[in-house]
């Protein structure tokens, strides 16, 4: 199958759905498909790398009131003329902007099966246009069901997902599929050598107890959270530390909350890690963090499980799924519930019991799975789209007889 992946947002840009789109690409081809990624121009990215993984870039500006993600501005022509030479059999959208607009006008010229994952809960980011007096909620919804509307098929990360599109009255057939995660990345354990080394980068003993926030510094992302909570915590466990890894918008805020606190001495922001380096972070750390109310999916949950980390998260549908053992970790709602669970992980330690249950846990979620699952859909799709064709070209046929 010779598959096109059409996205605003790729590496060398550091996102949840970068890594998603990342993971589906490399589970794609080694099941013997043929993917090519249509995507923004980025500053960093490296031509002759994009021409050997067959990324094709198209020229872009940075978002309105989002400049760390970019927009494609022209490339129409182009991209048609890629995708009739690579001759594709489908269309995989990660984006209702500006390729996945493209997307959908390659799909109709080519008469083949467009598809979409639903990433981003919008109602969650609203306040980003106009502090939220804009665009309601209303019109995320209108504007959702107009982008969908003529979709072969829609892929939802979670149930979540599902339910929201169908409260926007999203018609098209919709398939819920977490994305999963290489196992095999975050269960490569680091020597004791390499996690002293990085515990040490920040000034940490390996005694000393860490928590771990690890997401793009964005204020729906809600750190000011953990952050608030820190003073509970060091009453009772003084030498605990957090570790808050990734950049974004919310930084300056958040370092400021931080200064205004009196917990430089507790809290240290390291800036934006390279993607190949994440999984070091998860197994230096002693627990898992997140405050956020705003994921479709929990990706970072999946990653710190893998990498034999419990978690303490904001209770939402993924985690009522996700956690049924605190082998696995603690959801919350109130402050003094996740002061509670990160206590609890920290004097708990390392358990043997914990990261076999944890294990267990992994299998639904992994990158194969993930891959088995899209391409199942994707023979699907293909098969409605070849009958929808047949569908149109009888009407064609009988319209033509009356004639």
């Amino acid at each position: 199958m010779r598959i096109g992946i059409f996205t605003d947002t790729y590496f060398p840009q550091v996102s949840g759905v970068a890594t998603s789109i990342k993971t589906l690409r490399d589970e794609l081809i080694k099941q013997g498909h043929h993917v090519y990624i249509f995507t923004t121009t980025d500053p960093h990215a490296d031509k002759v790398a994009d021409r050997y993984h067959g990324i094709f870039r198209f020229p872009s500006v940075p978002f309105v009131s989002f400049p760390e993600r970019r927009i494609a501005f022209s490339g129409w022509v182009k991209v048609l003329m890629i995708a009739r030479r690579l001759h594709l059999d489908l269309i995989h959208n990660q984006t209702e902007f500006s390729l996945g607009i493209m997307g959908k006008m390659v799909a109709r010229e080519l008469r083949i099966p467009c598809l979409h994952t639903y990433h981003t809960m919008y109602e969650d980011y609203l306040h980003y246009v106009a502090n939220g007096r804009l665009i309601k909620p209303r019109d995320v919804a209108t504007a959702s069901r107009a982008y969908l509307k003529h979709m072969t098929g829609i892929v939802a990360p979670s149930d979540r997902v599902l339910e929201t599109l169908e409260s926007y009255q999203v018609k098209v057939p919709i398939r819920v599929i977490p994305t999963g995660i290489n196992l095999s990345v975050f269960q490569h354990p680091d020597t004791p050598e390499q996690i002293t080394a990085l515990r040490q980068r920040y000034g940490f003993t390996n005694e000393t107890p860490v928590m771990l926030s690890l997401s793009r510094l964005a204020f729906e992302k809600n750190i000011t959270g953990l952050i608030d909570s820190m003073p509970d915590i060091l009453d009772q466990n003084p030498q605990a530390q957090l570790l808050i890894v990734g950049d974004g918008p919310a930084r300056m805020s958040l370092e400021r909350q931080v200064k205004a606190m009196h917990l430089t001495n507790n809290i240290q922001f390291t800036g934006q890690v390279n993607n190949d380096d994440v999984h070091h972070y998860y197994q230096m750390a002693d627990v898992f963090v997140s405050a956020s109310d705003s994921e479709s999916q929990g990706l970072t949950y999946d990653e710190a499980l893998a990498s034999d980390l419990p978690i303490v998260v904001m209770q939402s549908e993924y985690t009522d799924e996700l956690i049924d053992d605190r082998a696995i970790g603690i959801s919350y709602q109130k402050k003094a519930d996740l002061v509670q669970g990160v206590l609890y992980y920290l004097a708990r330690g390392k358990n043997a019991s914990d990261i076999q249950k944890r294990r267990a846990k992994l299998d639904s979620i992994s990158a194969e799975v993930f891959g088995q699952r899209i391409v199942e859909f994707y023979d699907e799709c293909i098969m409605r789209n070849h009958n929808q064709q047949l569908e149109r070209k009888q009407r064609f046929l009988m319209r033509k007889r009356h004639d």
